[in-house]
């Protein structure tokens, strides 16, 4: 039946999927056994791709439908690998038909890539359910104040869950947890309460000391003890300053005195002395302590500032926080079921997790992270715990590897019911039932510290997949990099740290992000001054860069004038403006990538640059369409990458974090104003000659308007670019002038002092007649001419006429200096 091509065109995706051209054409036909094609018939596109995958008519006769059809599309089109007629020319009893067209070949779309702990390289990221990513991250052990440490995995963490949610469009479920249960909690928690019971007993100065020296033996003791130097010079340092501390005590204290001058040591003594006492406290009463609130007490306190810190950073919440105290009767489900399958036991009260069985299990493998780790004693204990390593506790288990479910509590500890009488949770379990209870028998992503990888990441694998009896209960692990300071390691444990709030009182939120930006996020980072700086220059681009657009964006332009005809300069731009934006999604392609992702937008800024100093220099408005469509792009990044907290369409807002208002549209058209009577106030002063106006008006933009974060820029021939800047940056870049000019000053007196004391000295040498120069240089010569010249050395021996002929030029060059000389003092020039 004769027909539109929309009308005939069939689905051939089934048939042209068909790799074998016989199983193809006989799909062909039955296909077509429905279909008519009598005179008359136009060809769809999908006729001629279909004809053109085949190399002739079939010879089996009972493919008719097929040979039909193809003499039909033939008798139009000639042979399946002729060429094409031209376009226009095809024609079925007379009809013009369109040309056949193909979609072009296009390019492979770019994958993400995630660098997986699991694998040791960087695998294409496909989540289990589509779009849907489930994630688990592990959080702080909330005993302390947050440090950068924790800055290094949570600000990174943020960033990869930004770019996954806001550019790759995943539907992202984070979890994280909150450890409030642990042994460090319990060791400081007791310590804390025990030393402030002892410090409201006010003791005095003769017991403290007494007490102090009884402190120190233990703690000398283990001093020996410790091979670890950087811990071991902490140590060390501690015990001076207790020793130091205590002391101005000793005389008084033997002699009885008293008064305000002792009881101010006596404090300074108690503040030096309080880990040393606390640790003392903790040995002799630490098993008295039963109120379990004491240990809750605590994280509740520093968990509340951990999401200050997070916050003042600007790292999103979770989706679902889960704290350890919470999930105690799931967490014994949890091991009663590890138990149930066999792979765990129960020995004294407490659960251990038997790895021997585990790792000799069909389907199963411990130690998937870092296989040469197994069997560490010294990271399998610090996994379990100070509180946790007795000899008692170790002789409990069945291999020196298996590790704590389930512990079961000793005096001086919290506890709670569960089959095998009171307890607490091991560490390692409780990010298994938390994780498990709310996103089931696989995770997409986990992330957590490089240092967390054995034994607790290691732990966690092993146990949930004993649970699920699986081997996938985590597909993709992501670990941090190390973060050291300055060089050195970063550790609580040796006090070498720096916490978030001290960190925020030198950088803004943005700064700290942008240099961490900088780094890539499973590799090491130095905080570091140098670090800092290449961050704060960063951010001094790009804002310098959107300022400027914001101002060119401000001129009035008539609303034809918007849209100009781009030139060359305009095209190389764009062209440039598309290839970064490519180079920014293969970046963040390959294991998110910040790191170029910024090299990349920091060199279109330079680009950007260039292009407005060249529009400058020759007078021209730049195309602002395409400068703000580049500025629009990187505002967008920056936000994707968590750098611009607020809603901004261009730019870093201004207002600070946190505000609602925005003060760059209400105060813009007051500064306006301003800058335009100022201009107008100094056209007259230099026409007039008054140059106390001009002071002022330097004044103005020197000195009063920085400190409102207004910054005024006078360029020659060219209105003044008005620009709303932060306040501190501004008193920063003005100090900085102020010293770059007093440098500056101090050089030029420098220059000028060496001037003249090189006048001075060329003065001097003048004054000498020729005949005196060499007179005085008796330690080399003995014998002089009439004229002054010397003719022999100082043992008495001739001059060599080399010697003599060199001196003699010497001599017609003084000469010739003293007669300048002698006419300026004629000329009376002489200073």
């Amino acid at each position: 039946m004769a027909g539109s091509s929309a009308e005939h065109a069939p689905d051939y995706r089934s048939v042209l999927s068909i790799s074998d051209e016989a199983a193809r054409v006989r799909a062909l036909n039955e296909h077509l056994s429905t279909r008519s094609y009598v005179q008359g018939f136009s060809l769809s596109q999908a006729d001629v791709d279909a004809f053109r995958q085949l190399s002739g008519p079939p010879a089996d006769a009972q493919l008719f439908h097929v040979a039909r059809w193809f003499r039909h599309v033939a008798a139009i089109l000639g042979s399946p690998r002729a060429p094409a007629p031209p376009c226009g020319l095809q024609a079925s009893r007379g009809r013009r038909t369109q040309p056949p067209w193909s979609p072009p070949a296009g390019s492979e779309p770019c994958q993400l890539r995630l660098y997986n702990s699991l694998t040791r390289r960087k695998d294409v990221f496909v989540p289990q359910d589509w779009r849907r990513v489930t994630w688990y991250c592990c959080g702080p052990t909330v005993y302390d104040a947050s440090h950068m440490g924790h800055a290094r995995s949570y600000i990174s963490f943020d960033i990869l869950r930004r770019v996954l949610r806001d550019y790759f469009k995943f539907d992202v479920f984070y979890c994280m947890n909150i450890t409030d249960i642990d042994d460090k909690i319990i060791k400081r928690a007791r310590q804390n309460y025990l030393f402030e019971q002892y410090r409201e007993k006010q003791p005095q100065a003769a017991q403290l000391l007494e007490d102090v020296h009884a402190a120190l033996q233990p703690f000398s003791a283990k001093l020996r003890e410790i091979s670890d130097p950087d811990k071991r010079q902490m140590l060390e340092r501690l015990e001076r300053a207790v020793r130091l501390a205590a002391e101005p005590l000793e005389e008084p204290a033997r002699r009885g005195l008293a008064g305000e001058e002792l009881d101010g040591r006596v404090q300074v003594l108690l503040e030096e002395a309080k880990d040393l006492l606390s640790d003392w406290l903790d040995s002799m009463h630490g098993s008295e302590v039963s109120d379990n609130s004491i240990f809750s007490k605590l994280p509740k306190f520093w968990e509340a500032e951990f999401h200050k810190d997070m916050e003042a950073l600007n790292v999103l919440p979770p989706d679902v926080l889960t704290r350890v105290s919470e999930y105690v009767p799931e967490i014994v489900d949890f091991v009663q079921k590890i138990v149930d399958n066999g792979y765990g036991y129960v020995s004294n009260g407490s659960v251990y997790f038997d790895t021997v069985k585990f790792a000799n299990s069909e389907g199963h493998c411990y130690g998937k992270l870092v296989p040469a780790a197994v069997g560490d004693q010294k990271a399998l204990q610090e996994g379990e715990g100070d509180l946790s390593v007795s000899a008692e506790r170790l002789s409990e288990k069945r291999s020196p590897s298996d590790f704590a479910l389930w512990k079961a509590s000793k005096p001086g500890e919290p506890s709670w019911p569960c089959p095998w009488g009171k307890g607490r949770p091991g560490w390692h379990i409780e990010c298994s039932a938390m994780a498990g209870t709310l996103l089931g028998a696989s995770v997409d992503l986990h992330g957590g510290g490089f240092d967390l990888r054995f034994p607790h990441h290691d732990n966690e694998l092993a146990q949930s997949e004993a649970y699920f009896e699986n081997d996938c209960w985590v597909r993709y692990f992501l670990h941090t990099g190390h973060l050291t300071i300055a060089g050195c390691k970063m550790s609580k444990s040796l006090k070498n740290f720096i916490t978030i709030k001290d960190a925020l009182k030198k950088h803004s939120a943005r700064q700290l992000r942008l240099a961490f930006l900088m780094h890539s996020w499973k590799d090491a980072l130095d905080y570091s001054a140098n670090t800092m700086e290449s961050a704060l220059q960063c951010e001094k681009l790009l804002n310098e860069f959107f300022l400027n657009v914001k101002d060119l964006l401000r001129a009035p332009v008539e609303v034809a004038g918007q849209f100009e005809k781009w030139e060359d300069k305009e095209m190389e731009l764009n062209e440039s403006f598309y290839d970064k934006k490519a180079a920014v999604h293969e970046a963040l392609c390959d294991n998110v990538d910040t790191r170029t992702v910024l090299e990349e937008m920091r060199a279109l800024v330079g680009q950007c640059n260039l292009y407005m100093a060249a529009r400058k220099a020759a007078r021209r408005r730049p195309n602002c369409a395409l400068l703000e469509s580049i500025a629009r792009y990187l505002t967008h990044m920056l936000q994707i990458f968590g750098v611009i907290e607020e809603e901004s369409s261009l730019g870093f807002p201004i207002g600070g974090p946190g505000t609602s208002l925005n003060l760059e549209p209400t105060v813009m058209p007051y500064l306006q104003v301003l800058s335009e009577f100022r201009e107008g106030v100094r056209r007259v002063a230099r026409e007039h000659g008054v140059p106390e106006v001009l002071q002022l008006s330097d004044a103005l933009r020197d000195d009063v308007l920085p400190e409102l974060g207004v910054r005024f820029e006078d360029h020659e021939g060219l209105p003044t670019v008005v620009k709303l800047v932060d306040r501190d940056t501004l008193l920063r870049e003005r100090e900085e002038k102020k010293r770059a000019e007093e440098e500056k000053r101090r050089k030029k007196e420098e220059a000028a002092r060496k001037r003249q004391e090189q006048e001075a000295a060329r003065l001097a040498k003048m004054k000498v007649p020729p005949s005196e120069m060499f007179l005085s240089e008796s330690d080399k010569y003995s014998k002089f001419d009439e004229n002054g010249l010397p003719t022999h050395d100082t043992a008495g021996k001739e001059l060599s006429k080399g010697q003599a002929k060199k001196l003699k030029k010497l001599f017609e060059a003084q000469e010739k200096l003293h007669k300048e000389y002698l006419q300026l003092v004629q000329n009376g020039s002489v200073p």
